[in-house]
């Protein structure tokens, strides 16, 4: 099977080359085309346009918000792909986007699944990724190899697109609640003296061994949030897709002005410009 992969950030590239280590034969296209040129070197194809990598049967895709998949994946790209074409979406995108980007699909001819992840880059190029699927079961089942060669668990949440797409919302809410949590504890216990570092180890070995603690917890006690797994802006736009599915499904989520607060200030930091979203901890530091 031909694959083509669509949006080579940090993330597109690491599941990318994953496939191509695999042994797949993948096409790939970016807006900026050096991001094309690891993955040509390590076997890769490099599609000249988007209507060239829509033409093979199975296509992969990361891109970064609402703006750029509705743009890239417009009515008249997708009207090139053939029909019966599966298209695996993989970025985190808004209920409003996902039922756009599902219509228009369905128009083409095109299948469509919602695949947004859970993991970061190193993750992504371990193939240990966490896959929330939503879409038509017979499409997940053919493209299920190549997520079997992405991530460790393929989690299908139901037939359309925006189940797993709200899921995803819900799961980066839980990672920003964790992260401000993080934050706000650490600068409490910091300004009593005590050691962030110790603080983090007791956290994490008792009552809150989880991934998002471990390692939010150590970035935010030892300050390090260079090189960005995940920035801050793309954060505040995961924040607003919370905020978008609470008004659709008519519910009141207390923290999200407070939330909201917090990421605004820490944009408007220059010092925090490109760090990792855990280097929102520093404005309850700094309060």
């Amino acid at each position: 099977m031909k694959l083509s992969f669509i949006g080579l950030g940090s993330m597109g590239s690491a599941m990318a080359m994953r496939l191509v280590e695999a042994g797949h034969d993948v096409c790939v296209w970016n807006r900026s085309s050096a991001a094309t040129e690891p993955l040509v070197a390590a076997g890769a194809c490099a599609a000249a346009s988007i209507t060239e990598a829509l033409e093979r049967p199975v296509v992969f895709s990361m891109l970064s918000n609402d703006a750029a998949a509705l743009d890239v994946f417009s009515a008249e790209n997708l009207a090139s792909a053939k029909p019966g074409t599966i298209h695996v979406n993989h970025s985190s995108l808004s209920l409003d986007a996902a039922d756009e980007l599902s219509a228009r699909h369905a128009t083409a001819g095109v299948g469509y699944i919602a695949a947004p992840v859970l993991g970061r880059p190193p993750v992504a190029a371990a193939g240990q990724l966490n896959i929330i699927a939503g879409g038509d079961p017979a499409h997940i089942e053919a493209v299920q190899q190549y997520l079997d060669v992405l991530g460790k668990k393929t989690w299908n949440m139901g037939p359309t697109a925006r189940g797993a797409n709200l899921v995803k919302i819900g799961v980066n809410f839980n990672i920003i609640h964790a992260i401000q949590a993080l934050g706000e504890s650490v600068a409490l216990v910091e300004r009593g003296g005590v050691d962030a570092s110790l603080f983090v180890e007791l956290l994490t070995s008792s009552l809150f061994g989880g991934i998002a603690y471990t390692g939010y917890g150590n970035a935010i006690a030892t300050k390090t949030y260079r090189p960005a797994g995940f920035t801050i802006p793309l954060g505040r736009k995961d924040l607003g897709l919370v905020e978008q599915a609470a008004a659709e499904m008519n519910i009141t989520l207390a923290s999200i002005p407070g939330l909201r607060e917090v990421f605004e200030k820490a944009l408007a930091n220059p010092e925090l410009e490109g760090a990792d979203w855990a280097a929102i901890a520093e404005v309850s530091r700094e309060s």
